[in-house]
Protein backbone atom coordinates (compact mmCIF):
# COMPACT_ATOMS: atom_id res chain seq x y z
CA UNK A 1 0.00 0.00 0.00
CA UNK A 2 3.33 1.96 -0.55
CA UNK A 3 1.07 3.72 -3.57
CA UNK A 4 -1.34 4.99 -0.60
CA UNK A 5 1.16 6.41 1.19
CA UNK A 6 2.56 8.48 -1.53
CA UNK A 7 -0.50 9.74 -2.58
CA UNK A 8 -2.19 10.96 1.21
CA UNK A 9 1.44 12.66 1.80
CA UNK A 10 1.28 14.60 -2.00
CA UNK A 11 -2.50 15.25 -1.28
CA UNK A 12 -1.93 16.72 2.24
CA UNK A 13 0.57 19.25 0.99
CA UNK A 14 -0.79 20.08 -2.25
CA UNK A 15 -4.35 21.06 -0.01
CA UNK A 16 -2.48 22.61 2.24
CA UNK A 17 -0.39 25.03 0.11
CA UNK A 18 -4.06 26.71 -1.07
CA UNK A 19 -4.10 28.30 2.54
CA UNK A 20 -0.53 29.79 2.75
CA UNK A 21 -1.49 32.81 0.80
CA UNK A 22 -3.28 35.82 2.22
CA UNK A 23 -6.23 35.53 0.62
CA UNK A 24 -7.91 36.45 4.21
CA UNK A 25 -5.36 39.15 4.73
CA UNK A 26 -7.03 41.76 6.92
CA UNK A 27 -7.33 45.19 4.96
CA UNK A 28 -8.30 47.10 6.80
CA UNK A 29 -6.21 46.78 10.13
CA UNK A 30 -3.93 49.30 10.61
CA UNK A 31 -2.11 46.93 13.12
CA UNK A 32 -1.08 44.32 10.22
CA UNK A 33 2.18 44.19 9.04
CA UNK A 34 2.00 42.71 5.91
CA UNK A 35 5.77 42.26 5.10
CA UNK A 36 6.06 40.04 8.34
CA UNK A 37 2.64 38.30 7.13
CA UNK A 38 4.54 37.37 3.53
CA UNK A 39 7.64 35.76 5.34
CA UNK A 40 5.99 33.90 7.38
CA UNK A 41 3.54 32.52 4.51
CA UNK A 42 7.29 31.99 2.48
CA UNK A 43 8.05 29.49 5.33
CA UNK A 44 4.87 28.03 5.77
CA UNK A 45 5.20 26.73 1.92
CA UNK A 46 7.45 24.15 3.22
CA UNK A 47 5.52 21.13 3.62
CA UNK A 48 6.98 17.97 5.80
CA UNK A 49 8.48 15.45 3.63
CA UNK A 50 9.07 17.43 0.23
CA UNK A 51 12.49 18.76 1.06
CA UNK A 52 13.82 22.21 -0.92
CA UNK A 53 11.80 24.71 -2.90
CA UNK A 54 12.85 27.24 -5.51
CA UNK A 55 11.34 30.86 -5.60
CA UNK A 56 9.20 30.23 -8.76
CA UNK A 57 7.98 27.26 -6.53
CA UNK A 58 7.34 29.23 -3.08
CA UNK A 59 5.83 32.26 -5.85
CA UNK A 60 3.43 29.72 -7.33
CA UNK A 61 2.45 28.79 -3.48
CA UNK A 62 2.15 31.89 -2.09
CA UNK A 63 0.55 34.06 -4.91
CA UNK A 64 3.72 36.63 -4.25
CA UNK A 65 5.56 37.99 -7.44
CA UNK A 66 8.90 35.89 -7.75
CA UNK A 67 10.76 39.73 -6.95
CA UNK A 68 9.37 39.68 -4.09
CA UNK A 69 9.97 36.33 -2.89
CA UNK A 70 13.55 36.36 -4.11
CA UNK A 71 13.75 39.34 -1.30
CA UNK A 72 12.06 37.43 1.14
CA UNK A 73 13.77 34.38 0.82
CA UNK A 74 17.36 36.25 0.94
CA UNK A 75 16.78 38.07 4.16
CA UNK A 76 14.96 34.47 5.69
CA UNK A 77 18.70 33.12 4.68
CA UNK A 78 20.75 35.85 6.22
CA UNK A 79 18.13 34.92 9.41
CA UNK A 80 18.87 31.60 9.59
CA UNK A 81 15.11 30.55 8.67
CA UNK A 82 16.55 29.56 5.31
CA UNK A 83 19.08 27.81 3.85
CA UNK A 84 20.19 28.53 -0.13
CA UNK A 85 21.76 25.17 -1.41
CA UNK A 86 23.52 26.90 -3.96
CA UNK A 87 23.50 23.86 -6.17
CA UNK A 88 20.57 22.86 -6.49
CA UNK A 89 19.14 26.59 -6.43
CA UNK A 90 16.53 26.40 -3.91
CA UNK A 91 16.06 26.32 -0.38
CA UNK A 92 15.49 24.50 3.00
CA UNK A 93 14.04 25.41 6.21
CA UNK A 94 16.51 26.42 8.41
CA UNK A 95 17.43 25.62 12.19
CA UNK A 96 16.10 28.77 13.38
CA UNK A 97 12.82 27.24 11.95
CA UNK A 98 13.44 24.24 14.60
CA UNK A 99 14.36 25.90 17.56
CA UNK A 100 10.89 28.01 17.41
CA UNK A 101 8.71 25.39 16.38
CA UNK A 102 10.37 23.02 19.04
CA UNK A 103 10.04 25.90 21.77
CA UNK A 104 6.39 26.14 21.33
CA UNK A 105 5.98 22.24 20.76
CA UNK A 106 7.77 21.41 23.52
CA UNK A 107 6.34 23.76 26.09
CA UNK A 108 2.57 22.84 25.66
CA UNK A 109 0.60 21.11 28.37
CA UNK A 110 -1.33 19.06 25.78
CA UNK A 111 1.03 17.16 23.91
CA UNK A 112 2.96 16.25 27.18
CA UNK A 113 -0.69 14.70 28.37
CA UNK A 114 -1.69 13.36 25.03
CA UNK A 115 1.36 11.35 24.47
CA UNK A 116 0.98 7.86 26.08
CA UNK A 117 -2.57 7.87 25.64
CA UNK A 118 -2.84 8.36 21.68
CA UNK A 119 0.17 6.16 21.50
CA UNK A 120 -1.72 3.42 23.42
CA UNK A 121 -4.63 3.67 21.19
CA UNK A 122 -2.80 3.54 18.06
CA UNK A 123 -1.16 0.29 19.02
CA UNK A 124 -4.89 -1.17 20.45
CA UNK A 125 -6.22 -0.39 16.86
CA UNK A 126 -3.20 -0.95 14.78
CA UNK A 127 -4.18 3.06 13.85
CA UNK A 128 -3.10 6.27 13.00
CA UNK A 129 -3.72 9.16 15.86
CA UNK A 130 -2.70 12.32 16.74
CA UNK A 131 -3.24 15.51 17.98
CA UNK A 132 -4.54 18.79 16.16
CA UNK A 133 -4.51 22.73 16.60
CA UNK A 134 -5.59 25.30 14.22
CA UNK A 135 -3.19 26.79 11.70
CA UNK A 136 -4.97 29.74 9.82
CA UNK A 137 -8.40 27.38 8.34
CA UNK A 138 -6.07 23.58 8.64
CA UNK A 139 -5.53 21.56 11.49
CA UNK A 140 -1.99 20.53 12.04
CA UNK A 141 -0.81 17.94 13.71
CA UNK A 142 1.13 18.22 17.51
CA UNK A 143 1.20 15.00 17.75
CA UNK A 144 1.10 11.56 16.00
CA UNK A 145 1.28 8.22 16.40
CA UNK A 146 1.07 4.98 14.46
CA UNK A 147 0.41 1.49 15.27
CA UNK A 148 2.13 -1.28 14.44
CA UNK A 149 1.68 -2.25 11.36
CA UNK A 150 0.54 0.57 9.89
CA UNK A 151 2.15 1.41 6.52
CA UNK A 152 -0.28 3.34 4.51
CA UNK A 153 -0.55 6.76 6.33
CA UNK A 154 2.58 8.99 6.76
CA UNK A 155 1.13 11.64 8.97
CA UNK A 156 3.42 13.19 11.42
CA UNK A 157 3.98 16.05 13.25
CA UNK A 158 3.85 19.05 11.30
CA UNK A 159 1.31 18.14 9.04
CA UNK A 160 -1.41 20.13 7.98
CA UNK A 161 -5.05 18.90 6.80
CA UNK A 162 -8.13 20.86 5.73
CA UNK A 163 -10.86 21.65 8.85
CA UNK A 164 -13.41 21.43 6.59
CA UNK A 165 -13.67 18.18 5.66
CA UNK A 166 -11.69 15.76 8.44
CA UNK A 167 -12.63 14.43 11.69
CA UNK A 168 -10.18 15.75 13.45
CA UNK A 169 -11.06 19.74 11.79
CA UNK A 170 -14.77 19.32 12.24
CA UNK A 171 -14.59 18.61 16.32
CA UNK A 172 -11.82 21.16 16.78
CA UNK A 173 -14.96 23.60 14.78
CA UNK A 174 -17.95 21.79 16.72
CA UNK A 175 -15.42 22.88 20.37
CA UNK A 176 -15.03 26.49 19.76
CA UNK A 177 -17.35 29.25 20.55
CA UNK A 178 -19.94 30.38 18.76
CA UNK A 179 -18.71 33.56 17.60
CA UNK A 180 -14.88 31.70 16.50
CA UNK A 181 -16.90 28.88 14.93
CA UNK A 182 -19.35 31.04 12.61
CA UNK A 183 -16.26 33.13 11.76
CA UNK A 184 -14.16 29.98 10.94
CA UNK A 185 -17.18 27.88 8.93
CA UNK A 186 -17.65 31.64 7.18
CA UNK A 187 -13.90 31.32 6.01
CA UNK A 188 -14.27 28.13 4.70
CA UNK A 189 -17.56 28.88 2.96
CA UNK A 190 -15.18 31.20 0.81
CA UNK A 191 -12.43 29.13 0.47
CA UNK A 192 -14.69 26.27 -0.65
CA UNK A 193 -17.62 28.14 -2.42
CA UNK A 194 -17.71 25.60 -5.49
CA UNK A 195 -18.13 22.76 -3.38
CA UNK A 196 -19.99 24.42 -0.70
CA UNK A 197 -23.16 22.72 -0.53
CA UNK A 198 -21.66 19.11 -0.10
CA UNK A 199 -18.73 21.07 2.59
CA UNK A 200 -22.10 22.66 4.55
CA UNK A 201 -23.69 18.99 4.76
CA UNK A 202 -20.86 17.14 6.49
CA UNK A 203 -20.48 19.58 8.60
CA UNK A 204 -24.10 19.48 9.73
CA UNK A 205 -24.11 15.51 9.75
CA UNK A 206 -20.53 15.78 12.26
CA UNK A 207 -21.80 18.63 14.30
CA UNK A 208 -24.98 16.39 15.13
CA UNK A 209 -22.88 13.15 15.36
CA UNK A 210 -20.55 15.59 18.18
CA UNK A 211 -23.55 16.37 19.66
CA UNK A 212 -25.25 13.12 20.28
CA UNK A 213 -22.37 11.06 20.97
CA UNK A 214 -19.21 13.33 21.20
CA UNK A 215 -17.26 12.79 18.63
CA UNK A 216 -17.95 12.37 14.65
CA UNK A 217 -17.07 10.28 11.59
CA UNK A 218 -15.61 10.82 7.82
CA UNK A 219 -15.65 8.01 5.39
CA UNK A 220 -13.43 9.03 2.24
CA UNK A 221 -14.57 12.43 2.37
CA UNK A 222 -11.35 14.32 2.94
CA UNK A 223 -9.21 11.44 0.88
CA UNK A 224 -11.37 8.55 -1.14
CA UNK A 225 -8.76 6.27 0.46
CA UNK A 226 -8.87 7.89 4.21
CA UNK A 227 -11.89 7.20 7.24
CA UNK A 228 -11.48 8.56 10.50
CA UNK A 229 -12.97 9.65 13.82
CA UNK A 230 -12.50 12.83 15.98
CA UNK A 231 -12.80 14.07 19.21
CA UNK A 232 -12.34 17.71 20.78
CA UNK A 233 -10.49 18.66 23.39
CA UNK A 234 -10.45 21.42 25.56
CA UNK A 235 -7.28 22.18 28.17
CA UNK A 236 -8.13 21.53 31.74
CA UNK A 237 -9.07 25.85 32.28
CA UNK A 238 -11.16 25.91 29.16
CA UNK A 239 -8.54 28.35 27.44
CA UNK A 240 -7.71 26.36 24.17
CA UNK A 241 -9.16 24.17 22.00
CA UNK A 242 -7.49 20.98 20.15
CA UNK A 243 -8.88 17.92 18.84
CA UNK A 244 -8.15 14.56 18.49
CA UNK A 245 -8.06 11.72 15.90
CA UNK A 246 -7.89 7.98 14.48
CA UNK A 247 -7.80 7.36 11.14
CA UNK A 248 -7.28 4.34 8.83
CA UNK A 249 -7.60 3.28 5.44
CA UNK A 250 -11.11 2.89 4.18
CA UNK A 251 -9.79 -0.98 3.43
CA UNK A 252 -8.53 -1.93 6.83
CA UNK A 253 -11.89 -0.75 9.34
CA UNK A 254 -15.68 -0.84 8.97
CA UNK A 255 -18.33 2.30 9.38
CA UNK A 256 -19.71 0.02 11.98
CA UNK A 257 -16.61 -0.84 13.98
CA UNK A 258 -15.64 3.50 13.48
CA UNK A 259 -18.77 4.18 15.30
CA UNK A 260 -19.79 1.60 17.69
CA UNK A 261 -15.94 0.91 19.01
CA UNK A 262 -13.34 3.53 17.78
CA UNK A 263 -15.62 6.37 18.49
CA UNK A 264 -16.47 5.83 22.01
CA UNK A 265 -12.68 4.91 22.97
CA UNK A 266 -11.70 8.12 21.14
CA UNK A 267 -13.72 10.17 23.70
CA UNK A 268 -12.53 8.18 26.71
CA UNK A 269 -8.81 9.14 25.26
CA UNK A 270 -9.94 13.07 25.26
CA UNK A 271 -10.89 12.94 28.46
CA UNK A 272 -7.58 11.33 29.94
CA UNK A 273 -5.71 13.86 28.27
CA UNK A 274 -7.85 16.85 29.74
CA UNK A 275 -7.26 15.11 33.21
CA UNK A 276 -3.78 14.47 32.43
CA UNK A 277 -3.57 18.36 31.69
CA UNK A 278 -4.81 19.15 34.83
CA UNK A 279 -2.45 16.65 36.90
CA UNK A 280 1.04 18.26 37.55
CA UNK A 281 3.63 17.21 35.45
CA UNK A 282 5.89 14.44 36.86
CA UNK A 283 7.99 14.20 33.50
CA UNK A 284 11.44 15.47 33.76
CA UNK A 285 11.37 16.90 30.12
CA UNK A 286 8.47 16.69 27.22
CA UNK A 287 8.99 13.72 24.72
CA UNK A 288 10.94 14.98 22.04
CA UNK A 289 9.45 16.23 18.72
CA UNK A 290 9.82 13.59 15.92
CA UNK A 291 11.63 15.11 12.73
CA UNK A 292 8.54 16.15 10.00
CA UNK A 293 8.38 13.24 7.64
CA UNK A 294 -19.32 18.35 26.04
CA UNK A 295 -21.90 20.38 25.94
CA UNK A 296 -24.71 20.11 22.56
CA UNK A 297 -23.94 22.73 20.27
CA UNK A 298 -26.89 24.39 18.20
CA UNK A 299 -27.55 23.78 14.12
CA UNK A 300 -25.37 26.27 11.96
CA UNK A 301 -27.62 28.90 12.04
CA UNK A 302 -24.99 31.19 10.30
CA UNK A 303 -24.77 28.49 7.82
CA UNK A 304 -28.42 27.67 6.88
CA UNK A 305 -28.98 31.62 5.93
CA UNK A 306 -26.56 31.34 3.14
Amino acid sequence: MGNVSHLVTRTAALQSSAEAGLESMPGKDRQFVTALARGLDILRAFHAGEGMLGNQEIAHRTGLPKPTVARLTHTLTELGYLNYIRRFRKYELGASVLALGYAAISSMDVRRASRQPLEQLAHSLNASTALGGRDRHSMIYLEACRGPSVVAITHDVGTRVPMATTAIGRAYLFTLPDVDRNKQIDAIRRRWRDDWSKVKAGLERSFKELADRGFCVTWGEWLPELCGVGAPLRNSDGTAAYAINASAPIYQISRDRLEADWGPRLVKVARDIRTGMAAPSTAAAPAPMRPMANGQRPPLAAMARR
